[in-house]
Order: C-alpha cells, then sequence, then structure tokens
C-alpha cells in the first residue's frame, strides 16, 4: 500500500479500500467531465481504469478539464493517465486512443463494473447509454451542464437500478451557454460520488460487486 492509499485509508479503513481496488471504471470520454471525474475516483481509492477517448488537449480545453499547460497537443488519454499516475502510480490502466462506436464500446468497457458516460456528442451519449444498459452494468451519465450560475439545478436522477443521470436536463453546451469549469466539474463530482456512494453501498450490504 503506498502513501497515496495509506491516506485514503485512514479515511474508509483498509477493507473498504481494498474491496474499491477491485472495481474496474471506464471512463468514456477524457475530457471536463471525465478527466475530472477520473482524478475525483483516483483520489477516493479506486485503482483500476479503462481511459477511452481520440483527442488531443487544446488550449480552449484548460478552462475546465484536468489538465496543464505543458500538455496541451498531447493525447487527452495519454495525459489523463499521466496526471492519474502522479496521485497514485500503482494504478491498473488500459488505454485506447480512438473513436468508437457501438460495438467498440461493449468490447472496451466488457471488463468494467461501472462506466462513467463523459462524451461531447450526443449521439455518442445515447449510443453508450442503449449498448450498456442491457449488460446491467452501473452506468452514471451526464446531461445539461452547459453555462454558470444555477448550480443547485444539477441534481443526481436515480433512472433505474443501473442507470442514473445527472445535470439539470436542458442546459446543453453552445455559444450562450458555454462549459466552464464551476458547473462541469460540480457535474463531474457528482458522476463520481455516485459510484463510491454505489460501491461502497455493496461493499456494505453484498460484500462484493
Amino acid at each position: 500500500m503506498n502513501l497515496t492509499e495509506q491516506g485514503i485509508a485512514s479515511y474508509l479503513g483498509e477493507d473498504r479500500l481494498r474491496y474499491l481496488q477491485t472495481v474496474s471504471v471506464g471512463i468514456a470520454g477524457a475530457g471536463g467531465l471525465g478527466s475530472n471525474c477520473a482524478m475525483h475516483l483516483v483520489r477516493s481509492g479506486f485503482r483500476r481504469f479503462v481511459l477511452v477517448d481520440f483527442d488531443r488537449i487544446e488550449p480552449s480545453n484548460l478552462n475546465r478539464q484536468a489538465f496543464t499547460l505543458e500538455q496541451v497537443g498531447a493525447n487527452k488519454v495519454d495525459a489523463l493517465a499521466a496526471n492519474m499516475h502522479a496521485v497514485n502510480p500503482d494504478l491498473e490502466l488500459d488505454l485506447y486512443i480512438g473513436k468508437v462506436n457501438g460495438a467498440d464500446m461493449a468490447e472496451l468497457f466488457a471488463p468494467c463494473h461501472v462506466i462513467v458516460e463523459a462524451f461531447d456528442d450526443p449521439t455518442a451519449k445515447k449510443a453508450l447509454v442503449e449498448t450498456m444498459l442491457p449488460s446491467k452494468k452501473l452506468v452514471v451519465a451526464v446531461s445539461g451542464m452547459g453555462g454558470f450560475g444555477k448550480s443547485d439545478a444539477i441534481i443526481t436522477r436515480k433512472v433505474s437500478d443501473s442507470l442514473y443521470l445527472i445535470g439539470d436536463g436542458e442546459t446543453e453546451c453552445s455559444d450562450e451557454t458555454p462549459p466552464m469549469s464551476p458547473r462541469v466539474g460540480i457535474a463531474a463530482a457528482k458522476q463520481a460520488d455516485v459510484v463510491l456512494r454505489y460501491f461502497l453501498d455493496r461493499f456494505a450490504t453484498e460484500g462484493e460487486k
């Protein structure tokens, strides 16, 4: 157990931490939602991740995504992996750089117990949810987190036992309501909190995923 894990164990206890470390988390998109959610989950004790994104970091991403100026131009997946390893060097990461369709998603996220939906494209969001829901794996998606203000409108809805939806349900990112760090960060943190609570509850009641 490294120093980061020792620190987390001081809050959660070793048994709960060891359990979280058996959970495999899929991060579908490494932008504003995915990069921030992944960092929250690393700091919460999760250790196994599948990271998927096709894009590179641009200067316009730095207003809300968990990257640094020095990482501009790098693949988001590679940069996010480096940032996650800086917090916990013992993570187990599977990286995929490229665009994905429904069939790809099913294969890439097959080892995962939970998938964090963090795509920008509404079509990709829909495809991920439709592809993964039949598997009964936990899916945590977002709809409506553009702009600024009214942060209390970003809420968590339990759609079914395996689907949670976070956001205000209406404010998509646009020129009038651009993606800004506070609301994007709130949605990403809520995604991480759903994942953390879900598996800690399962550990408490079942002792297994």
